[in-house]
């Protein structure tokens, strides 16, 4: 431990020696037995009554203990009022008698002694000394005692004694070089993102083949992206490529209740981050501590704990010399809160997104979850791959790992492919709700309405194949699902494959009104997600005529952004009525189109229906004859 620290955590204890000591000397004086001095006369008076319990004789004094109430109470002055408003006002019972030979003439020892036999009160030629046991039972042991539970709430709720001394110190976590094996090879699915990093590992390891030229190593690197697209896992990546020291901590333990001690955890934190150069610092969820400040408050000049732990952070960015090899790594799913100055040069100087995988880094992801698993022969990771679009590479690591524990459950020797598809249907949609009974007219509607998806999304040309339709109940609210396997990745969607996706999600809904001439409450999400679509055709990507190429939303003043509360409408009443009549009509217009298709399939949507409600789930070969509509005239002849 450094010089520096060492004399930080001496400081602060002695701080609290002190404390304990003046505790303890009040405590000693507030229990301290009271005395009180009598006369000579008084003190045979009490003896002769029998008020006398124990006396001490010596050259000078007389000292002893009274009987209870038998001395009478001194005036009250100020250090008693303060014992009685302490509690601690003690029974008065001690008295010395001050003896000076030759001033009371007739009273010698032989008396006195006598006077004590008579009465049967104990008496010694000294004054017992308590020192020992007074040092003993009034100071070592509550001291002892006080420490030991000092202690003890210390470490339940800092870690230990000396952090709990320091509220300054950060709470990092530090990863030395044999500690840290995580590479690259542990990263799949964002390989732009590692490319973007192999250079930071480069300037780590080889600093001054970047600074022969007169360039300068980037202090920051910002990593954003969704949760779990493996941010933290690529900032431990490049530490232990670079096999240098690795500092990390979350944004939310610089902040307590006190101020000032986040920006005395961020100065500590660089502090020994120089000492320990090269290293990296890794700061996860850094919206934490960095959402811009006018945002945070509403108006601009706001102060707070949070608020002077980010000027702090800026400072210190700005202070150290990138040079000496500290790099500051940083991840956030939420970058448009952050406050500008950190994102301007010289801070965070690149910005690294780690967006979710595609269909070739969702293979890859899952090979290399999978490396710890017993995988049947026939397992196509491709196949799984196709089947999670929008999955991050925790999703992936949780189907695997889903996938898994069914096999284990149902005690096979190998994870297969149903394991897969199961694990995939509960992330998708739930645990199977073995428990929800329906109705056998519930059930029909159900098989009706998701075979209406099912052949919807066959008749249009711009749909993702069907993979499975299935009626058995999952999660919250899902009766049945229809799954779609998408063919390829899609970053861009037209017109036409906007609507066709419109009419899948109608079909259901239109399946139930053809077949039984009203609609049930089933097809609440999807006309929810059809009128979204629907909306963003008409106010983002400007494919309605009426409304033209402009786009409409809402607007949010700079100071609310990042607070989640909304803005005002950049657009007029009368435009807002022409939005959502454009909205109703594509509605319309595709509920008309998706009508007359399943018109004419009115026979395959009944048969399809029926097969689907015999077995529950239908898919392969099975759900390919189902929409063909080879069930039907397998049922005529």
């Amino acid at each position: 431990m450094r010089p520096r620290l060492n004399q930080r955590i001496q400081f602060s204890l002695a701080y609290v020696l002190v404390a304990a000591m003046v505790l303890l000397l009040l405590q000693s004086w507030l229990q301290a037995p009271r005395t009180v001095e009598i006369p000579m006369s008084k003190f045979l008076e009490l003896v002769r009554s029998d008020k006398i319990e124990k006396v001490a004789l010596t050259e000078k004094e007389i000292r002893g203990i009274a009987k209870p109430d038998a001395l009478p109470s001194p005036p009250s002055g100020p250090s008693d009022r303060l014992r009685q408003w302490l509690g601690s006002d003690g029974e008065l019972r001690m008295f010395t008698v001050t003896r000076i030979p030759g001033v009371i003439p007739g009273i010698d020892e032989a008396p006195v002694i006598s006077e004590l036999e008579r009465h049967h009160v104990e008496f010694t030629g000294r004054i017992e000394s308590t020192f020992v046991r007074d040092l003993f039972f009034g100071w070592i042991i509550p001291l002892g005692v006080m420490v030991g539970i000092w202690m003890f709430l210390m470490r339940r709720v800092g870690g230990g004694p000396t952090q709990a001394l320091s509220f300054g110190r950060s709470k990092h976590k530090i990863f030395d070089r044999k500690e840290l094996k995580t590479t690259f090879a542990d990263v799949a699915g964002v390989d732009e993102a590692k490319a973007e990093l192999v250079e930071i590992v480069d300037f780590l390891k080889n600093p001054k083949k970047y600074q022969r030229l007169g360039g300068r190593i980037p202090k920051g690197v910002l990593l954003v992206g969704p949760p779990g697209t493996g941010k933290t896992l690529l900032a431990r990546a490049v530490a232990g490529e670079a096999d240098v020291p690795f500092f990390t901590l979350s944004g939310s333990e610089f902040v307590e209740m006190f101020v000032g001690v986040g920006a005395a955890r961020v100065r500590d934190l660089f502090e020994q981050a120089k000492d320990k150069a090269p290293c990296i610092i890794f700061i996860d969820e850094l919206d934490a501590i960095g959402k811009s400040r006018a945002g945070s408050t509403g108006f601009i000049g706001g102060h707070d704990e949070r608020e002077q732990t980010l000027n702090q952070l800026l400072a210190e960015m700005d202070g150290f010399d990138s040079s000496k090899g500290v790099i500051i790594m940083a991840a956030t799913n939420r970058p448009e809160v952050l406050d500008q100055a950190l994102l301007r040069p010289g801070r965070f100087d690149r910005q690294v997104v780690v967006d979710k995988p595609d269909l070739r880094g969702r293979e890859a992801i899952l090979r290399l979850h999978a490396r710890a698993v017993v995988l049947a022969p026939v397992i196509d990771l491709g196949v799984i791959a196709a089947r999670t679009p929008g999955f991050a590479g925790a999703d992936l690591a949780n189907i695997v790992n889903e996938a898994a524990l069914l096999a284990a459950r149902k005690e096979k020797n190998a994870v297969e492919m149903a394991d897969f598809e199961e694990a995939i249907d509960r992330v998708v949609a739930g645990l199977e709700k073995k428990s929800r009974v329906l109705s056998e007219k519930e059930r029909d509607i159900v098989a009706h309405h998701e075979m209406g998806h099912a052949l919807v999304a066959t008749s249009v040309a711009h749909a993702d194949p069907v993979h499975k339709v299935t009626i058995i109940p999952r999660g919250i609210a899902a009766l049945g699902m229809t799954y779609q396997l998408p063919t390829e990745e899609r970053f861009l969607m037209t017109r036409s494959e906007l609507e066709d996706r419109i009419a899948v999600l109608l079909g259901g809904r239109v399946a139930e009104e053809l077949v039984y001439g009203e609609v049930s409450t089933g097809a609440h999400n999807d006309l929810e997600r059809a009128s979204e679509i629907a909306r963003l055709m008409v106010t983002k990507y400007g494919m309605s005529e009426r409304v033209g190429l402009a786009t409409f939303g809402e607007h949010t003043p700079f100071f609310l952004k990042g607070t989640g509360m909304g803005g005002e409408r950049d657009y007029s009443e009368e435009t807002a009525r022409t939005i959502d009549a454009e909205v109703r009509a594509i509605l319309e217009r595709t509920h008309d189109r998706v009508r007359g298709m399943l018109t004419t399939k009115k026979a395959i949507l009944v048969a399809a229906a029926q097969e689907l409600k015999r077995t529950e789930t239908l898919e392969g070969e099975r759900l390919r004859r189902a929409l063909a509509g080879e069930t039907t005239m397998e049922g005529a002849r």
